[in-house]
């Protein structure tokens, strides 16, 4: 062994000398007379300040060991191609410590791109931030601004970022949603749970407040046509044509909960008394995107949901509003796929064109206005839609009402027509079904609205569409393993596919036991 390769190993056996050394200082710090005069949260605050720096020093120790990634075996590239030029060089990370340098040793050649087996070894980014920061970084975007990202990571982490840098990270932090999900959906361990017996798809629409470019080419058309009359604020009635529509889905499955109509309208109630414990949803799903389309959304809908009842075994129940474009389209997906599908709408939608018409029929403030619309819901569960819009076109009819005064009777009698094929009821309490959209609602709001909602945002369609992928991960519980996925799909992308059937030279490590043993002989 050559005096330069003894004198390197020592070298990297002092490699943790300098984090010793901040150790060193922190402890004497905390001894100091000025610090024994502090309070609590002053020495949680230095230890937080100083520690981060320790811990740096440690993270840039471990990767000065095991610098500069030499590889005994030939490095080959996809194109089967010898890289045999050599040169050292560095790059810098930011990681939640702080900025850390690696050197490693770089194969190329004359035309060739330069390969860097300890990259691949440690799944180094191809961008400055490390994964372990841009996963806090995608985490908390998802949650909050991008201000408050920059500022909650400079904080905590003492690593500053800009905004921009904050979405591109976001993105191509959300870049293996779907791939994800395709493979989940792929993998027979993940065979259906035993769960409940009814097998739950929701969907809703939210708009979403964009940037001009990225409006639907409809909507933007309209936008720019757009005269407005009034220079600060827009006229009554006039449109903005801002907005991009998400379409929000929701899978889950649920075990049966049979009722009477009396329990339906006992639940709209202020709750006097308990009411009987009902099944909660169960591996509940929920996931919003603007750049996929509605049908596109059913059909992953139904991709998910056959992946939790390959055996058709569960009830098939879709609970809508009365979305026209959203009931043909679980209809189409239902034959396409040879699916026994009940779609029922909900009770909820139906409520509202029950206080709409009652409302015109009783004077205001009048409080048997209740008691009306709960004798008409009673009989709108029992399974007379139709014989409640006749009753109430016939109120309408016999007080001599205008055109316009009975316009909400008629749309609720319309309504309760058009749909009566989704509306009976009797037969969904008997059964068990759910009849109400309160897990979509929910999953609008916090997936859409409590984050891409806020007043004044404008967003970009890539950027929303992270956000809302991201959210969706957390909602669903499946951020942990989507990021594991995610490290996964880096790696390949990054690395493995630049080798020779994706077999990377691996560095020879500076403590392999053998070659440490071989050493510390030579130096005996």
């Amino acid at each position: 062994m050559t005096a330069c390769a003894i004198a390197q190993d020592l070298s990297k056996a002092e490699a943790y000398l300098s984090a010793r050394e901040q150790l060193d200082r922190l402890i004497e710090q905390l001894r100091a007379p000025k610090t024994q005069r502090m309070t609590e949260s002053e020495v949680e605050n230095l230890i937080e300040s100083e520690g981060r720096e320790l811990l740096r020093r440690l993270l840039q120790a471990h990767l000065d060991e095991r610098a500069p990634g030499k590889v005994s075996e030939p490095v080959i590239d996809q194109n089967r191609r010898e890289h045999t030029h050599q040169r050292l060089e560095s790059c810098e990370i930011k990681s939640i410590f702080g900025k850390v340098t690696i050197e490693r040793q770089g194969y190329g050649g004359r035309g060739l791109e330069t390969l860097r087996p300890l990259d691949a070894e440690l799944n180094l980014p191809k961008k400055l931030y490390s994964h372990t920061l841009r996963r806090r970084i995608a985490m908390t975007v998802a949650k909050g601004s991008y201000d408050e990202t920059v500022a909650t990571i400079a904080e905590f982490n003492g690593v500053r970022i800009g905004k921009r840098q904050a979405e591109e990270t976001t993105i191509g932090a959300a870049q293996d949603f779907d791939c994800f999900y395709q493979t989940q959906r792929s993998q027979t361990a993940r065979e259906a749970k035993a769960t409940g017996e009814i097998l739950t798809l929701q969907m809703d629409g939210k708009g979403i407040r964009m940037l001009q470019a990225d409006l639907r080419e409809q909507t933007r058309h309209a936008a720019e046509k757009r005269t407005p009359r009034l220079d600060h604020r827009r006229s009554k009635g006039e449109k903005p044509h801002a907005k991009r529509m998400s379409t929000v889905a929701a899978v889950y499955t649920i075990s049966p909960f049979i009722r009477v109509p009396e329990d339906i309208v006992r639940e709209l109630k202020p709750k006097d008394e308990p009411l009987p414990a009902r099944p909660q949803p169960e591996d509940k799903r929920v996931w919003a995107s603007l750049k996929d389309s509605p049908e596109t959304i059913v059909d992953q809908m139904f991709e998910e949901a056959g992946r939790r009842d390959p055996k058709a075994t569960k009830q098939w129940v879709a609970v809508v509003d009365g979305n026209q474009t959203q009931i043909k389209s679980l209809e189409a997906a239902a034959a396409k796929q040879g699916r026994e599908l009940t779609i029922v709408i909900d009770r909820i939608h139906v409520l509202e064109y029950l206080w709409d018409a009652g409302r015109v029929l009783h004077a205001e403030g009048d409080p048997n206005v209740e008691v009306w619309v709960e004798e008409r819901l009673v009989d709108i569960l029992l399974g007379g839609s139709s014989r409640v819009a006749a009753g109430i076109r016939r109120s309408a009819t016999l007080r001599q009402l205008s055109s316009k005064q009975r316009e909400p009777i008629d749309a609720c009698a319309n309504y309760l027509i058009n749909h009566r094929e989704y509306l009976r009821y009797d037969q969904y309490l008997n059964a068990g079904y759910p009849i109400a959209t309160g897990v979509i609602e929910g999953a609008c709001r916090y997936l859409v609205k409590d984050r891409l909602d806020i007043t004044g945002a404008r967003w970009s369609l890539k950027g929303a569409e992270a956000v809302l992928k991201l959210r969706s991960l957390l909602a669903s519980g499946d951020f942990d393993e989507y990021w594991e996925f995610h490290l996964q799909q880096e790696y390949q992308r990054n690395y493995a596919k630049h080798y020779a059937d994706g077999k990377i030279p691996k560095p020879i490590s500076p403590l392999d036991p053998e070659k440490k043993g071989s050493h510390l002989r030579r130096i005996k």
